[in-house]
């Protein structure tokens, strides 16, 4: 059996760190000047400070390359090789041996072309490598310039008046609206339900009697297993949330950061890519396992004091689990992320929960451990069971990407082919017609697996149906997992809900409509991959009442605050928050997002605002609600402060 040291775990961790700006940033000190050549082009200078005992490598063998100078403007252009306004010298280093650096400051220097349309600035990265005795960083140093020739962008006044985003005091809905993808005790229950499902894998099962039958033997009396139990059970608790941590303190750095990360296309295909490899590992291939220093580490820390001790045993699960709770974790985390730190938390302590209180009640309740079913071929069955639907939410997040991108490579209906294809492989797969690693050809079928069977022979006859336009009806219960109705094979028409022909993605569009008409805006903040949001566009819009008020009543606007398409370089500007937090304004995802935040105080979706003509709020915002009469209750007595 082979198996694969995992990182994943260590990958979630470190892409949410992608907010936090290193402390060994202020080693070195850029600033630049830019002096005008001709109309395009520019002559950069950017002046290096080294602070005392450190040094800045320049182009060596080992890969090591020298200063250089980037820019994310698709306009701008840096010609030739930059050239350094001192030559390297060559050292001993205890890192590469003999090694070329810069140990006194000095300069970048560079020309800059840019074509079409010229900011009044330019935002720089300075690339570089530094290092003293042992300590070594790679940096990137942000570094803005003036261009003497360029225009400043006058941008768009993302913040409304105060008293234009105070509902009424008879305002309808909630004043207090949450609108986070699930209710704190939904997730709770999901995290929940996720550790009984990873209490039946094949790396925990097994654990829970040799675990127990541990504590009580250990134990010098009654009183002393039930107390060992318990605190061993809230040991696991406390690892599973103690893990969520470092997600707080991320959280802090932009109100937005979650939305940010859950709908990053890159990272979504990590995530696929991830997911895949999960997959296969629980079809039999190769197993997973973090690396065993780690688990020896652990397990080695477990025989300290009684409380001490207890909680490495619990950190030892958590480890040795991994290659069965990482897939879950795995989807945990992303299904939480739209919900800020907080629901991770609560999804990770739900999880804990349940993978503790076995073990808490069988160490109380060692009899009851005859009861248990003997560990055998039904773990494998699980967790083949559990691949085949890792593989389906491996599409899920390709799918993510893909939306938000708008690649066009996982329409509607080849990502409902695909999740039919996996099913009809899980009914084969249960019927022994499908043959995976440690199968036995001819083995007798339980009645439970040929009765999973038929469910997964039906469930992809409903995703077969469902592909068809006019039958999506019959697969609303999906709503959510597959693209959007209108993100299909048969319609091209962007924006488009099929709620109505004139859906719009541009706000101050809308408000010239809605003055025209007089009629209210209906502002709808929402995301390609905002699953909630799909479940209101495809069970709640369309029923016939909504469908119908909506259409007579309002201007309907969609802003997509996870759209990555770059707005035109002329309308890209810096925004200054409320909060005096500086965030560039590059794509149309960052421009309604910062609206939504800066003037409804919310940054999750969906999130429904109803606006006057003279943009001022007629009603409280609300948030995902499925019950469409309470929703047609809210827009009707929303549409009512208008008059």
């Amino acid at each position: 059996m082979h198996k694969i040291s995992s990182f994943f775990i260590t990958i979630s961790f470190l892409l949410v760190s992608l907010g936090v700006q290193s402390q060994s940033d202020n080693v070195v000190h850029a600033k630049a000047i830019a002096t005008l050549i001709n109309d395009s082009s520019y002559a950069l200078k950017i002046s290096l400070q080294i602070d005392k005992g450190w040094h800045v490598y320049g182009e060596n063998p080992d890969g090591i390359n020298a200063p250089l100078i980037k820019s994310k403007l698709e306009s701008a252009k840096l010609l030739l090789d930059p050239k350094y306004s001192i030559a390297p010298i060559k050292q001993s280093d205890v890192l590469f041996t003999q090694a070329l650096v810069f140990t006194s400051d000095f300069e970048v220097n560079q020309n800059l072309q840019i074509t079409g349309f010229q900011p009044d600035s330019l935002k720089l990265m300075v690339v570089l490598n530094v290092a003293k005795a042992d300590q070594f960083y790679a940096l990137e140093l942000p570094v803005t310039v003036a261009l003497s020739k360029g225009t400043k962008v006058a941008g768009f006044n993302i913040l409304l008046p105060a008293s234009a985003t105070t509902a009424p005091n008879d305002a309808c809905g909630s004043a207090a609206v949450t609108t986070s993808n699930s209710s704190g005790w939904e997730v709770f229950l999901l995290g929940f339900l996720g550790g009984l499902i990873a209490l039946i894998t094949p790396c925990v099962f097994p654990m829970i009697p040799v675990t127990v039958s541990f504590f009580t033997k250990r134990s010098k009396t009654k009183k002393q297993g039930i107390v060992n139990g318990l605190l061993y059970g809230l040991s696991i608790f406390l690892v599973y949330v103690l893990a969520s941590v470092p997600f707080h303190i991320v959280g802090n750095v932009q109100p937005e950061i979650f939305n940010s990360i859950s709908t990053n296309p890159w990272l979504n295909i990590i995530f696929f890519i991830i997911f895949i490899v999960f997959s296969i590992s629980f079809f039999g291939f190769f197993e997973i396992s973090l690396p065993s220093g780690i688990a020896n580490k652990a397990d080695s820390k477990s025989g300290l004091g009684s409380i001490g001790g207890i909680f490495f045993m619990a950190i030892t699960l958590a480890i040795v689990s991994f290659s069965c709770t990482g897939p879950i974790l795995g989807t945990l985390l992303v299904g939480s992320l739209q919900g800020g730190a907080w629901a991770l938390t609560q999804g990770m302590a739900g999880f804990g929960v349940a993978l503790a209180l076995p073990f808490t009640l069988f160490a109380i309740f060692p009899q009851w451990l005859q009861s248990l079913p003997k560990s055998g071929g039904w773990l494998d069955t699980v967790k083949k069971i559990l691949a085949f639907l890792e593989l389906a939410l491996a599409f899920k997040f390709l799918s993510n990407a893909d939306l938000v991108e708008h690649w066009g490579l996982l329409k509607r209906e080849v990502f409902l082919g695909i999740w039919a294809v996996i099913s009809i492989g899980l009914a084969l797969y249960l019927l022994g017609i499908l043959l995976l690693p440690h199968d036995v050809k001819g083995a007798k079928i339980a009645v439970t697996r040929k009765v999973l069977a038929l469910g997964a022979f039906v469930f992809a006859g409903f995703l077969l149906v469902g592909i068809a336009p006019q039958n999506a009806k019959y697969i609303n219960f999906l709503s959510g997992f597959p693209p959007p109705t209108h993100y299909s094979l048969f319609q091209h028409e962007k924006g488009k809900h099929g709620l109505q022909a004139n859906v719009m993605n541009d706000y101050a569009q809308a408000v010239i409509l809605s003055k025209q008409q007089n009629k209210p805006i209906l502002i709808d903040f929402t995301g390609w991959a905002c699953v909630n949001c799909r479940k209101m566009e495809e069970n709640v819009w369309t029923d016939p009442a909504v469908m119908s008020y909506i259409q007579n009543n309002f201007i309907l606007v969609s802003l997509y605050v996870d759209d990555k398409a770059m707005l035109p370089i002329d309308k890209r500007f810096t925004y200054t928050s409320k909060s005096g937090q500086a965030k560039d304004i590059n794509s149309v995802g960052d421009l309604w997002a910062t609206f939504q935040a800066e003037n409804f105080s919310q940054v999750t979706q969906p999130l429904y605002v109803v606006m006057s003509p003279d943009e001022k709020l007629l009603s409280n915002p609300v948030g995902y609600t499925p019950n469409a009469s309470e929703y047609l209750a809210w827009l009707q007595c929303s549409a009512n402060k208008n008059k």
